[in-house]
C-alpha cells in the first residue's frame, strides 16, 4: 500500500498538470461513470492528501475522495495514450492525462463526510496544520508495541511498514517496545525524522532512509540495496554494525530490525 508521501507527492503532480483549465473526466470502466459526469468540464480547485487519503476538490462539485488500498495506482501518462485495463476514472488536462485504476476507495462525498474520514486520523507530518503534540499524547496512550501504533492511522498518518521499521532502526528502538514506553523526548525525535523522511520520499518520489554520508553519494542517487536500513533485509548484515537484521511479526504484519542497533 503506497505511503504518505507517496499520496501526497501524487496529489502535488496533479495540481501541477491539470491546473489551470476544465478537465475532461470519464470512467471507461464504467463504475464510476456518475461521478465522472459531476467532473467533466470542470476544473480542479486543489488536490489534497491526509495519509494516505487523496481528496479532488473541483469547481462547482462534492469533492471526491480516493483510497489507492493496496492494488490501486494513479498514473500519468501522455494525452490520447489508448485505454488499458479496467480504468476507474481518467481524468485528462491541457498536457497529460492520469488514469486510476483498482483504487480501494473512489466516490464523491460531501464536506461533512470528509470531515468525518479526517477526525477519524492522527496527524499527518506532511500537513502545515498537523499538530506534533498530538502525535506525543497519542503515542503515549498506546500499550501496544511501538512499530504496531505507528501503523495505526489514528495516532499518526501517512506512515506504513517501511518507515516504521526504518524509524525504530534510526532511533535505535525495539520495534516491541510498548509505545507508552517512549519517552517524550524520543516521541518528538520520532516526529521530526517523520516529518524529515516522508518529505525528502515526497521530493524523491520513492522511500530512501540512508544517510548519503554513509553510501557516498546523494540521496537521489542511492539505489539497490543501499536505500534502507533494514527493511526487507532480514538475514543480511547490517549497514552500521554488521548483526544480522532480523525479521519479527508485530501487528500482524512484518518489520524488521538491528538487535544490536536496537536496543
Amino acid at each position: 500500500m503506497p505511503e504518505g508521501h507517496t499520496i501526497h507527492r501524487l496529489a502535488r503532480d496533479l495540481n501541477r498538470t491539470l491546473r489551470p483549465g476544465p478537465v475532461t473526466a470519464s470512467s471507461p470502466q464504467g463504475r464510476f461513470a456518475a461521478g465522472a459526469e459531476l467532473l467533466d468540464g470542470r476544473e480542479l480547485d486543489q488536490a489534497t492528501a491526509w495519509g494516505k487519503h487523496l481528496f479532488l476538490d473541483f469547481d462547482g462539485t462534492p469533492p471526491v475522495h480516493i483510497h489507492l488500498g493496496l492494488i490501486g495506482k494513479f498514473r500519468r501518462k501522455n494525452l490520447e495514450a489508448p485505454i488499458r485495463g479496467a480504468i476507474r476514472l481518467r481524468l485528462e488536462g491541457p498536457e497529460r492525462l492520469w488514469d486510476l485504476t483498482g483504487p480501494m476507495v473512489c466516490d464523491v462525498v460531501d464536506d461533512d463526510d470528509v470531515a468525518a474520514i479526517t477526525s477519524q486520523l492522527g496527524p499527518d507530518p506532511l500537513r502545515p496544520d498537523a499538530d506534533p503534540a498530538e502525535f506525543v499524547r497519542r503515542l503515549a496512550r498506546r500499550r501496544v508495541a511501538v512499530a504496531a501504533a505507528l501503523l495505526d492511522q489514528k495516532v499518526v498518518a501517512g506512515i506504513g511498514n517501511v518507515y516504521r521499521s526504518e524509524f525504530c532502526f534510526l532511533l535505535g528502538l525495539r520495534p516491541d517496545l510498548p509505545a507508552n514506553q517512549v519517552s517524550k523526548d524520543t516521541a518528538e525525535q520520532l516526529w521530526e525524522l517523520a516529518v524529515d523522511q516522508l518529505k525528502q520520499g515526497v521530493r524523491l518520489n520513492r522511500i530512501t532512509t540512508r544517510d548519503p554520508a554513509e553510501v557516498g553519494v546523494a540521496a537521489g542517487r542511492i539505489s539497490g540495496d543501499d536505500r534502507l536500513y533494514v527493511y526487507k533485509r532480514d538475514g543480511k548484515p547490517c549497514h552500521r554494525c554488521g548483526e544480522s537484521i532480523r525479521l519479527v511479526d508485530i501487528g500482524q504484519r512484518k518489520a524488521w530490525y538491528c538487535p544490536s542497533c536496537q536496543t
